[in-house]
């Protein structure tokens, strides 16, 4: 900052000559500092994921043709980073005269304090400098936002204390929108905004101007105006009026991740796993289970789909999911904190919470959607590894089917989850189908064995009890209590007949 010009003398004398400053505009700088991320190449919002090749390419349109525009989408499609993102294409530092609430151009003052600095001071105008950051206002639209907080008002506390009249140009009181002069001025969930609030923007939008309690000034902002919404959320809590939307000059629409991978990388991203001072090995079928759970409740008919199924569920889910197995680590003492399938149903409250059932659904209960959710989840998860084919699982199911029992609670430790599978003939064999080896630490292993365990209950192979004790699949126990009918009733009825001869 101490090498940037200080004075408007200076600043006339230094690369940020006339010419340059006075002509550009906002929407004129992100379309020159664009087209210069363009021809470099490379992402252009790094840690956006997934929009590469739909949304991306049609916020680069709408900034090369200098329009404002709407992100539409549910809830957890990244609206607002990708909004906040644009200021990657600002300049990294923007003069303006120092002290002015709208942070004026030095070499084009529109408010009245400015220009009459400008007359004062002449080149020896203070120069202050604003950061790209700090050009980006966001304003949340509510029910509640007034013309005042978006454009302005009289203030006259400011008139009586600094002996002005209320005719005066310098007794208003500025807005968000004019504070967000010669930079990007956001609104989020533009559908909650009044009806009658909206109209305030028809202005800037379309002439460039806001207009301030009726006076007869006109400031001729430098704004790019973007927003976000829910296009769900139009009829249940309001919609953009029809004006508006025809100023709008880009409607850009969002989607979820497509696919599994899509989705592990922004919750990668995202998600708190890095916890200090401790070892931590998330494997990978954690990870796609946790992921699939999104994919499988946004295809269940139980769930809103006017809601959605925000990519927060996997982010928020995998945290509860490594904090559960470091909550057993740290108990059982040991080195390394890996999670089991278990915390994942001990993740529940990470999940019930967003999600929002249908009436069906309601009626069911959020707990016994999210476990049959989380239960497909791991068996779409499971085909991917062992490719739907489960006959070389035979010798396991086997000794569920003959009457083996083995139980594994989400506090056991990994020694004694690995001693109760020491009898379970072939379990072991197939943990490297998943990533594990026989040689690895007991966490790698336990947490293995239990994905192929978990993987043949959602099929319906073998059972499980709510204590998570693993038991013979449900058509084998149901054979069995036919057989045990059959054979109560062939001893009943020997017993009859024997008393008959007696």
């Amino acid at each position: 900052m101490s090498s940037l010009p200080e004075t408007l003398g200076q600043l006339r004398k230094s690369s940020f000559s006339e010419p340059r400053l006075a002509r550009r505009r906002v929407k004129d700088e992100l379309r020159e500092n664009l087209l210069d991320r363009l021809r470099q190449g490379g992402n252009i919002f790094p840690g956006i994921v997934g929009y590469e090749d739909t949304v991306t390419p049609q916020v680069v349109n709408a900034l090369l043709s200098r329009h404002n525009f709407i992100l539409l989408g549910l809830r957890g499609q990244a609206k607002s980073r990708i909004l906040r993102a644009l200021t990657s294409l600002l300049d990294a530092e923007t003069p303006y005269l120092a002290g002015c609430e709208i942070h004026d151009n030095p070499y084009d003052p529109i408010c009245r304090r400015c220009k009459d600095m400008i007359k004062s001071f002449g080149d020896d105008a203070p120069i202050a400098w604003l950061s790209a950051e700090e050009r980006y206002v966001e304003k949340l639209a509510t029910p509640d936002v007034t013309i005042a907080d978006l454009i302005g008002d009289i203030d006259p506390i400011k008139a009586a204390k600094q002996g002005f009249t209320l005719a005066s140009e310098l007794t208003v009181h500025y807005g968000l929108l004019p504070r967000a002069n010669r930079g990007i001025f956001a609104i989020n969930e533009l559908p909650d905004l009044a009806g009658k609030i909206q109209v305030g923007l028809f202005n800037i939008m379309q002439e460039g101007d806001v207009q301030i309690k009726g006076y007869p000034i006109r400031l001729p902002l430098d704004v790019a105006l973007v927003f976000s919404a829910n296009p769900e959320d139009y009829t249940a809590r309001g919609k953009i009026i029809t004006p508006l939307k025809d100023r709008i000059g880009s409607e850009i629409r969002t989607h979820y991740p497509s696919t599994v991978e899509e989705g592990i990388s922004i919750t990668q991203q995202e998600a708190w796993t890095r916890r200090d001072g401790t070892r931590i090995h998330i494997p990978s079928y954690i990870h796609e289970i946790v992921e699939q759970i999104a994919f499988v409740a946004r295809d269940d008919k139980r769930v809103d789909k006017r809601s959605g199924v925000s990519q927060r569920l996997p982010i928020s889910t995998v945290e509860n999911v490594l904090s559960n197995a470091e909550r057993r680590a740290l108990r059982s003492g040991e080195h390394t904190v890996v999670p089991r399938v278990a915390d994942i149903y001990a993740a529940l409250p990470a999940i019930t919470g967003k999600l929002e059932l249908e009436y069906e659904g309601e009626i069911k209960g959020a707990d016994a959607i999210a476990r049959e959710v989380i239960r497909t989840a791991i068996a779409k998860t499971y085909d991917r590894y062992f490719q739907g084919n489960n006959n070389h699982l035979k010798q396991v199911v086997q000794y569920f089917d003959l009457g083996g029992e083995v139980q594994m609670l989400d506090t056991a430790p990994a020694e004694e989850v690995l001693e109760s599978m020491k009898n379970i003939q072939g379990l072991m064999e197939k943990i490297e189908n998943v990533g594990a080896k026989t040689s690895d630490a007991p966490e790698l292993q336990a947490s293995a064995a239990e994905f192929i365990l978990e993987g043949l209950h959602a099929h319906k192979r073998i059972g499980r009890t709510e204590e998570r004790k693993f038991t013979a699949g449900e058509k084998q126990s149901a054979k069995k209590e036919q057989l045990f009918r059959e054979e109560d009733d062939f001893v009943r009825e020997r017993n009859r007949r024997n008393r008959g001869f007696n």
